[in-house]
């Protein structure tokens, strides 16, 4: 994991304002699901994942604050570039791989 990024077990739990997260599929058009809770973004991901298919888990951040709070100077710096942009994006694979023995 990148040093600038972090997740909200990491904080302890803690839920940051005006941070967002988006998951849809990365190969396919389909529906995209949003969230402002890390684990029901996670669950998602993980659940549409399974269905062969990478998903990309989105970090949105929407304020200075919420940059600091995620991930500190470099996301701050990269939030003021470009605060539209994806702060993080996570790759979610899920392979199958038979039956455990």
């Amino acid at each position: 994991m990148p040093k600038y990024m972090t997740t909200p077990a990491a904080l302890g739990g803690v839920r940051i304002t005006d941070v967002e997260f988006q998951v849809e599929f990365a190969d396919r058009k389909g529906e995209t699901f949003y969230f402002k809770d890390w684990d029901e973004a996670c669950g998602q991901a993980v659940s549409m994942a399974a269905s062969g298919s990478p998903v990309h888990l989105d970090v949105l951040i929407y304020s200075e604050a919420a940059a600091r709070k995620w991930g500190g100077d470099d996301t701050v710096r990269a939030y003021k570039e470009d605060p539209d942009a994806v702060s993080v994006r996570i790759e979610v694979r899920a392979d199958h791989i038979g039956p455990v023995r």
